[in-house]
């Protein structure tokens, strides 16, 4: 037997599973501090919203998939709790990279005649239990296994594991902090029409550089807000998905948990250029599977863990050439009213902290026409969109037909989706 070179093997989904699948469910909690609720008692609330937002009753699902890192709540007990009787399940670890990666997997089980429809959820005590910055009880925790290597260089929280990397975007292409802070305006002027943000001040470029240093070179407004929420998505087959009350936002592709050549976040640095992340390797995935490219695509939910993570993530993936996404991200284009509105609810450095699940949220909405801001009701009780997009008005962006989310683990990982309406 002849054993071939991991470069020769494709991994990615057959383009036939292109249009196949849907979200067609929705749930979310409060974005808060303090939510003094299990991390159980927030999943069973998000997923019992997804439920009743997809018209569907506890019976109509049977699988059922989680990510964490250690801090949540198992499927199974959520499942219980919710009455519903289970074919499928798997709890996974993981963080910014899973939610992608796990509607891929949906996918799959579904395809395989395992299960018909999947409930995916993300449940966190983000900021009253385990902070993922590294204080409160993940700081207290022993030192093990790599933390021996590299806590020995103050590689506490994901903001010093990640800033050599954007050290060295900086180094190479000359990308400066001005032209990134414009990441955090950006998602701070949708946040100002996300009643439910958890910040919906406005920030400006000054407001972010003069803000406290972090690490270099991020400051404090560089960085996510942690909070305590759960989210949830609903994935079914779109014949399925087009008997719900809602429409559906029609899967076109996943990468799912692409990885550079040293995917480990430490070896990461062992192969270079640390500028470059695994974008640049779940583009080939993504494009050619969703059959668009990056110019296709209306709207980008790029993970913002950091001003700076959004940005490499968006030039890897080719929305501008390489070393460009410093002016891509600070030109007008990811705000709405711009070409291609990134996170037009806030994302995770205003709207909630839930790793990278609310992103997904968003778009659905806006492949559906639904954003949630303070637009009028109309009588059939959906919002009547002004386009107005001055503090306080509207966040839906017109004419949507295709969206990308961009999952991001750390600078070597990362998963992908495409999704388009239904106009069906």
């Amino acid at each position: 037997m002849t054993i071939t070179g991991t470069s020769d093997i494709e991994t990615s989904s057959t383009p036939y599973l292109r249009g196949k699948y849907a979200i067609c469910g929705i749930g979310e909690t409060s974005y808060r501090r303090g939510s003094d609720q299990t991390t159980r008692s927030l999943a069973t609330w998000a997923v019992g919203n997804a439920i009743a937002d997809a018209g569907m009753t506890a019976a109509d699902i049977d699988g059922m998939l989680s990510y964490s890192s250690g801090d949540s709540t198992f499927a199974p007990h959520v499942a219980n709790d919710l009455g519903i009787r289970l074919n499928f399940y798997t709890d996974i670890y993981g963080g910014g990279s899973s939610t992608e990666c796990l509607v891929g997997i949906a996918m799959g089980v579904i395809e395989a005649g395992m299960c018909n429809t999947v409930a995916i959820y993300r449940a966190m005590n983000g900021y009253s239990q385990v902070r993922i910055g590294g204080t409160g009880s993940r700081s207290a925790a022993p030192i093990n296994g790599d933390q021996i290597h590299h806590r020995a260089y103050g590689w506490q929280s994901a903001g010093q594991l990640f800033a050599p990397t954007f050290m060295r975007h900086m180094y190479d292409f000359g990308t400066t902090p001005e032209q990134v802070a414009a990441v955090k305006v950006a998602h701070s002027k949708h946040a100002s029409n996300n009643p439910k943000a958890f910040y919906r001040k406005r920030y400006s470029i000054d407001d972010v550089l003069s803000s406290r240093m972090i690490c270099k070179p991020l400051h404090l407004l560089d960085c996510c807000v942690e909070t305590d929420n759960a989210t949830c998505i609903i994935v079914s087959r779109v014949d399925r998905a087009r008997d719900c009350p809602r429409k559906s936002a029609i899967i076109q592709a996943v990468a799912g948990r692409v990885s550079k050549p040293r995917g480990d976040i430490h070896l990461h640095y062992q192969s270079g250029p640390i500028s470059t992340v695994a974008g640049h390797y779940a583009r080939d995935i993504l494009w050619p599977n969703a059959g668009v490219g990056p110019e296709d695509i209306d709207i980008t939910g790029s993970y913002d863990a950091f001003t700076f993570t959004t940005m490499l993530q968006l030039e890897d993936y080719g929305f501008c050439a390489k070393g460009e996404g410093g002016e891509y991200v600070s030109n007008g284009t990811i705000e709405l009213g711009g070409k291609r509105p990134n996170n037009t609810a806030g994302g995770h450095l205003c709207e909630g902290y839930t790793h990278g699940m609310n992103m997904v949220i968003e778009n659905v909405r806006q492949l559906r026409g639904e954003a949630d801001d303070s637009c009028p009701l109309g009588a059939d009780g959906r919002p009547q969109h002004t386009y107005d997009y001055s503090e306080g008005g509207c966040r839906q962006v017109r004419d949507v037909e295709l969206t990308a989310n961009l999952g991001w683990a750390h600078p070597g990982a990362g998963s992908a989706m495409v999704m388009a309406r239904d106009h069906q």
